[in-house]
């Protein structure tokens, strides 16, 4: 992404798992920072620091979220943006070196750094700064000759953005894309993983409406939201509402502790 000219978070270019290399980083730094797990996800294996006296164990404590959540203890470390806004491109390609956008989505509403509402399109987002983000996503997905479907995440801040991460795989959230696109992101994947061209451009596509998503977990409220494994007495999605659920639950389903918590999905869609 720096390559590509793309703003990417101030901060360590490496990760590391040696505790003594990253204090001195973090020393070397202005606060608040970042302590984020190189191979995490769903917000596990990060720690904020605002201060020198808690660095040993909010380091200690991140490395072994880290390494019991992903089988690696390493670490970056980066500049954090306090409240920044969470700003999310779908993207598409087959291969061939171009590639395009299927629009924005935004993921702010998150507990623990774990998304729990998105919705697409971003709304109240500058023109300007909207176009700058879906181009940067493109560049991206261009240079790496994107095969498949993949989300290029950025975090806003002000009149500013900058990169996060690229996931190559459908998201948890791209139902939202699904609803204001009128696309069916499963069948494009498989379409594009059968060898098959995407079979339509940048200007044959756009937005239809708003779509708000809403993840359902099993966790307990009553105790720090901890995930709640148990069985489910009962399940009646409300489906006249025109709703869309995305289950994978039924009544008398069991919800044990190997997965992430979340049970299901609900969509809503308006004009």
């Amino acid at each position: 992404a720096a390559a590509l000219g793309i703003p990417v978070i101030p901060g360590g270019d490496l990760a590391s798992d040696d505790e003594a290399g990253i204090a001195a980083m973090v020393a070397s730094m202005q606060p608040p920072l970042l302590l984020k797990a190189a191979a995490g996800g769903g917000g596990r294996g990060i720690r904020v620091v605002r201060e020198a006296d808690d660095l040993g164990e909010n380091i200690a404590s991140a490395m072994r979220e880290a390494k019991a959540s992903f089988g690696r203890a390493d670490l970056l470390v980066e500049q954090y943006l306090d409240r920044p806004r969470h700003v999310e491109v779908q993207l598409a390609g087959d291969g061939s070196g171009a590639a395009m956008h299927l629009f924005d989505r935004e993921c702010s509403l998150q507990r623990r750094h774990q998304k729990v509402v998105e919705e697409a399109p971003v709304a109240g987002l500058a023109r300007d700064l909207r176009q700058n983000i879906l181009d940067a996503a493109c560049r991206l997905a261009a240079h790496a000759k994107l095969r498949g479907l993949a989300t290029a995440e950025f975090l806003v801040t002000g009149d500013e953005f900058f990169f996060l991460e690229v996931n190559p795989r459908l998201q948890v959230e791209h139902p939202v894309t699904e609803e204001i696109t009128g696309l069916d992101l499963v069948r494009e994947q498989l379409r594009i993983a059968e060898g098959e061209a995407l079979g339509y451009g940048q200007d044959d596509l756009s937005i239809d409406g708003h779509a708000i998503e809403a993840r359902l977990y099993a966790e307990d409220p009553g105790n720090d939201f901890l995930p709640a494994p148990g069985t489910v007495i009962a399940w009646q999605p409300d489906t006249a509402t025109g709703a869309r659920f995305d289950s994978g639950i039924e009544a008398g389903s069991e919800i044990g502790l190997q997965f992430d918590p979340m049970i299901a999905k609900v969509v809503a869609w308006g004009e």
